[in-house]
């Protein structure tokens, strides 16, 4: 395993990360195809062993178990400060927004409630999942300078947002005195690179480390069109973002599947390379 410094951080990562998305209670949630937590075990173990050190998960995911399942995990299979753990944290809700919780409350609380379905005292990195267009990004950053202060949360990163909001993000937090966001978690893979254009480049100017999603194209790209899955079957989010391009998408898969073939590799070392 190759290892690197994540963004400006003193952390240490794995080139590999672990998305935990697939792991926690299938009746819990968005997704009907993930995986229980004997499964779920397994497979933390077995990255571990390989030297696998980095650990992403989120309070969305099934309700939470996918953070219960991790934290339980490494519990059991490691020592806390061997690793590194992300977590995320969704937009205030529209209860929350009627009852007055204003966005720094609002990330407290959540950070609070992954802190124990992680069973830890803090996260290496705590990520805004996604953007919140009710809140003032000013509260957004505030709340996250409050955790950080607090020392639940080591460094902060975000997800799904445009270069120029990181852009800009990270401005108001560099004027404000505020954790400026060291790594971005964007849709990218081989059948979907826009993150080229113009967030790639940005990135690599200003030291932020890009944590793509979605590496495989939920499974597309390491199973043969022939090959099917649980995962390709049910997951309706994925079907959203690739069924429309599917006959396109089709040339690279089999041009991964050459290469594959011609290096005596996987489909998903050739896809991830």
């Amino acid at each position: 395993m190759q290892y690197t410094k994540l963004g400006k951080s003193d952390l240490t990562v794995s080139h590999i990360c672990m998305g935990c998305m697939g792991f926690g209670d299938a009746g819990r949630g968005q997704h009907s195809w993930t995986l229980d937590e004997e499964h779920s075990r397994e497979i933390i173990r077995r990255g571990l062993e390989l030297g696998i050190n980095f650990f992403d998960t989120a309070i969305a995911y099934q309700s939470g178990t996918s953070e219960q399942y991790l934290g339980r995990a490494l519990r059991d299979f490691t020592k806390r400060d061997e690793v590194v753990v992300a977590t995320k944290f969704l937009p205030r809700t529209p209860e929350e927004i009627n009852q007055g919780v204003t966005g720094q409350q609002h990330i407290v609380r959540m950070l609070d409630k992954s802190l124990q379905n992680l069973g830890m005292d803090y996260v290496d990195l705590y990520i805004y999942h996604m953007w919140d267009h009710q809140t003032p990004l000013y509260d957004i950053l505030e709340g996250l300078s409050t955790v950080v202060k607090a020392g639940k949360a080591l460094y902060i990163g975000i997800s799904n947002c445009f270069a120029w909001q990181l852009a800009k993000a990270n401005a108001l937090a560099e004027k404000e005195g505020f954790p400026r966001f060291i790594s971005i978690q964007g849709h990218y893979n081989l059948l979907s690179r826009e993150e080229e254009r113009e967030m790639a480049p940005y990135c690599a100017e200003e030291n932020i480390t890009m944590t793509p999603y979605s590496a495989l194209a939920g499974g597309r790209l390491s199973k043969r069109p022939c090959e099917t899955s649980r995962r390709l079957e049910e997951d309706r989010y994925a079907k959203l973002k690739y069924d429309g391009t599917a006959k396109q998408d089709g040339e690279i898969v089999r041009r991964v599947v050459e290469l594959a073939e011609r290096r005596g590799v996987s489909m998903t070392e050739i896809s991830l390379a």
